[in-house]
């Protein structure tokens, strides 16, 4: 570390007045020795641990973990918690109160003695939320990412802790499962600490920290309960303490450069549609321009290297056995931008020079790939003037190219009340347009695009037809679906006006979303539209309708995109 350059910390420490004395006197309580308070890192331990958020629920001892690490590196650590974000628990949807969490990140940050920050993650939305508040900060920052669980086992078969969800009312009403097969299933799905086991978000969301350089290298595609898990935990403790020796702070690392880098390997690794609203509030903290026709533009192209679910048959813990990310890391060389720097404090192609695959089943080859061009194809057109996207791995390709009657739910109620209507129009060439679940609408986009089929459907053996809302799709989940349509129906976007019988035409290779109408007839149709009562009056949820961005844009408030650094003006006395 520069002898000239004073830790931030010091200036809660480092004083001989009154204030040094208030602010080391109360930590004294906890008997720390007088050598913490003299020129020691201190560094915060950023724990989104809570037992509301199951995938994240070992992340209390991982926090003890990192302390070791910590410790033995010179460093102080102060372990904090912050608001968690249970994907499979909270109620409308965790996407609501991401911006919130993120909130609450920045400002214990900023507000703390801190000098260095390790992110505890793990559940879809605390990963992101943790980094766009830690990037409007701007101090050092290493993430811990909690892993995925084991294999799920059912009954002689593989299942994933995620992808199982949606396939809950086509076992019941074709497979015949019972209320207690449902129940057994429940257990033996989720066998293990962690996150979900697919290529769902949360894993997404490590392999992208790790893609940008946020996390050691190998560390994302460990299994929560192997104990390298907590021995990378620990080595992490120790390398946090020396980025901040080193001033490696999260803007060095986070270029536009890196940001490319993390949309290729999603496109590698079949990841989620989600990654898009998330790293694009990322970028929008750290000051990196980042926009939807980017998604297409750098990662359209590249081949599916992963066979996992949902675009594959595999999941994460085979992943790990075949060598995990960084063989895919090493495969993508030649697609990478090999100069962007890592937080170990290497370039992102040196940290994966001597990889081997153990299994050409999981894990490809670039020059033999499970697909071509496998990742998001970002669409325009007169239904989606600011864009929607889909993922053509996880989708049926008969379908990408299409045209087919709107069979339109108003809501989601409307679709839960009407779906499943013996005398509801709707074939195998129908179109489901789901409106209202957009980031202003619903409020918080939740991940309902992927609206399960009808039950006629079901019977006749249909598993997949075109789907499209204004509303997200879980990681987990799979078929022809069509998000993130943009404006949103609530807001007065093209998509409110549509209804039922109106033709719509998808050509994902052309990169085209169309609603054959004429012009004349939806402005009038625009003239007639009541625009929605916003469904809060107070609190958070009106702050969020008033001042969330749309979905091309990430989904931020509008207020908290950038950063105001790490300085702290005033003291408390």
């Amino acid at each position: 570390m520069d002898k000239k350059r004073k830790l931030r910390s010091s200036e809660w420490f480092g004083g001989n007045d009154k204030m040094g004395f208030v602010h080391r006197s109360w930590l004294r309580n906890q008997g720390y020795p007088d050598d913490y308070f003299e020129g020691k890192p201190v560094i915060g331990i950023c724990n989104t641990w809570s037992e509301l958020t199951p995938c994240n629920g070992h992340l209390r001892d991982f926090a003890e973990v990192v302390k070791r690490g910590i410790l033995e590196a010179g460093g102080f650590p102060l372990e904090f918690p912050v608001m968690s974000l249970g994907e499979t628990i909270m109620k409308p949807t965790t996407m609501l109160f991401r911006n919130l969490a993120s909130m609450d990140t920045e400002e214990s940050i900023r507000a703390n003695p801190l000098d260095g920050i390790v992110l505890l993650t793990g559940c879809d939305k605390t990963t992101p939320s943790t980094i766009m508040g830690a990037c409007s900060v701007d101090l050092p920052t290493i993430v811990v990412p909690g892993g995925p669980m084991l294999t799920g086992r059912f009954r002689g078969e593989k299942i994933g802790s995620g992808s199982m969800n949606w396939m809950i009312k086509e076992r019941q009403e074709i497979g015949g499962y019972s209320a207690e097969d449902i129940k057994e299933a429940e257990v033996c799905v989720a066998r293990s600490i962690g996150h979900c086991n697919t290529m769902g978000t949360a894993s997404t969301m490590a392999t992208m920290c790790e893609a940008l350089g946020l996390t050691l290298p190998g560390f994302s595609s460990i299994p929560a309960v192997d104990s390298r898990k907590k021995l990378f935990a620990q080595l992490s403790g120790r390398r946090i303490v020396e980025m901040v020796k080193e001033d490696l702070k999260l803007s060095k690392i986070l270029t536009r450069k890196a940001f490319e880098n993390s949309i290729v390997t999603n496109a590698a690794v079949g990841g989620s549609t989600n990654l898009i609203i998330h790293l694009t509030a990322i970028a929008g903290r750290i000051g990196v321009k980042l926009n939807l026709e980017d998604f297409d533009k750098v990662g359209s192209k590249v081949p599916l290297l992963v066979n996992l679910k949902p675009s594959g048959k595999y999941l994460m813990e085979d992943f790990f056995y075949a060598g995990g990310l960084p063989v895919v890391m090493k495969e993508l060389k030649p697609l990478l931008h090999d100069e962007a720097i890592t937080v170990n404090g290497k370039s992102i192609t040196d940290n994966y020079e001597s990889e081997v695959c153990y299994d050409r089943d999981v894990i490809a080859a670039l020059e033999h790939p499970f697909q071509e061009k496998a990742g998001i194809a970002v669409l325009k057109g007169n239904l989606c003037e600011n864009g929607a996207v889909i993922k053509p791995s996880a989708a049926t390709p008969r379908l990408m190219q299409h045209r087919g009657e709107a069979v339109v739910f108003e809501s989601m109620e409307d679709y839960h009340e009407r779906i499943d209507d013996p005398n509801l129009e709707i074939d195998e060439n129908s179109v489901i347009v789901l409106k209202g679940v957009g980031p202003k609408g619903y409020p918080g986009m939740p991940e309902v695009g992927n609206v399960d089929l009808p039950k006629k459907l079901l019977a006749k053996g249909i598993t997949d037809i075109i789907r499209i809302s204004d509303g997200r799709m879980s990681g987990t989940a799979a078929g022809t679906v069509i998000l993130h349509v943009s404006p949103e129906s609530t807001v007065g976007g093209t998509l409110a006006f549509v209804k039922n019988g109106d033709m719509i035409v998808l050509n994902v290779e052309k990169r085209s979303l169309h609603l054959d109408v004429e012009l004349e007839e939806l402005i009038k149709r625009k003239k007639e539209w009541i625009s929605p009562e916003p469904l809060a009056k107070r609190g958070y949820v009106k702050m969020y309708i008033d001042h969330v961005e749309q979905a091309d844009k990430g989904a931020d408030l509008d207020f908290l995109v950038g950063g105001s650094g790490s300085k702290v003006e005033r003291d408390l006395h």
